[in-house]
């Protein structure tokens, strides 16, 4: 017996165990990239059209603080500092473009960034799959239709010649709307659009999320008693809050972006005192009138707001124990 001890003791001391404090061989990213190269040659193209069309055409920004002429080229144009900036903040239409704008951007989150949630929350009641999946395929197709098709089928149902809704109108009541060029109708119109082409769409995220909530706890609640309504408000909503703060923060990032190519196809002579935002603006002054430094500064005021706006909120919703995304 001690004779196997002492053979232990021996084979230990000829094979000692590895020190902790040995550092162990990090593998390098080169070897990393090379293990799994498909994904990154996968990742290449999004990487790319950011770099592109995301990132490098940030470089342009410079010429808002320069009286940019095309032919001297961004290095060799006049710098003037704030100036167009100022011109801008002074301009008579700065308010009405603003209050235009802030008012779109408020209907949008008040009307339009619920509907995805609610709709989401009804298709998640319904227990009969086929009827389900309709819906769905019905909601989600609008998404796909161009914003030109969209003002098209709105003039169609809408114009006071012979429009489908005006002419019911008309034999109800005796009397015609006209919705396309009165300012008061343009707004609503506007979110209307917005709401029936990519409500469907937005549901997607949320349904999402929705799977991913325990079975379990419904089943607890039903037990404990809790009706419908209860489990949504208990169960459900809490499950996918956090969903919906993030998208809200990234929502309030673009509240000034209202959109340039629904608001230019439904903007006409009679409407466009309402109808006039920002992005329009940019249009106007910066490719019909040439105005590039000026008009880059209207976008670039837009970027900075959108900014503060996106930290803003990231700090009260962490300020409120919810996730943020930064």
């Amino acid at each position: 017996m001690d004779t196997t001890i002492n053979h232990q003791a021996n084979m230990t001391d000829q094979n000692p165990k590895p020190s902790a404090t040995i550092p162990r061989k990090k593998s390098s990213i080169w070897a990393k990239v090379k293990k799994d190269y498909w994904l990154y040659i996968l990742l290449l193209p999004g990487l790319a059209y950011f770099l592109i069309f995301k990132y490098l055409p940030m470089w342009g920004v410079v010429i808002a603080f320069q009286d940019f002429s095309p032919f001297l080229g961004v290095l060799e144009s006049k710098w003037v500092g704030f100036k167009h900036f100022v011109n801008f903040f002074n301009n008579p239409d700065f308010v009405r473009l603003l209050r235009n704008t802030l008012i779109l951007g408020f209907y949008d989150l008040v009307f339009f960034f619920p509907a995805p949630i609610i709709a989401a929350l009804l298709l998640n009641e319904v227990r009969v799959g086929i009827f389900k999946r309709a819906v769905q395929t019905m909601i989600y197709v609008p998404h796909f239709i161009s914003m030109v098709i969209v003002a098209s089928m709105t003039y169609v149902f809408l114009t006071t010649n012979g429009g489908v809704v005006n002419e019911i109108l008309y034999e109800l009541f005796g009397t015609r709307i006209n919705f396309l060029s009165d300012p008061a109708w343009f707004r609503p119109l506007i979110i209307l659009q917005i709401m029936w082409k990519e409500t469907g769409w937005g549901t997607i995220i949320f349904l999402a999320a929705l799977a991913s909530v325990d079975v379990e706890q419904y089943e607890a609640a039903i037990v404990d008693g809790a009706n419908r309504f209860q489990r949504l408000w208990h169960i459900t909503l809490p499950a996918i809050s956090s969903t919906i703060i993030i998208l809200l923060i990234l929502r309030l990032g673009n509240f000034l972006d209202t959109g340039f190519e629904q608001i230019f196809l439904m903007t006409n002579s009679l409407n466009r005192s309402v109808a006039d935002v920002f992005d329009t603006y940019v249009y106007q002054v910066g490719i019909r009138q040439g105005a590039f430094s000026y008009s880059t500064a209207v976008g670039l005021f837009k970027s900075v707001v959108g900014i503060i706006l996106i930290y803003g909120s990231n700090y009260f919703a962490k300020k409120f124990g919810h996730e943020g995304i930064i």
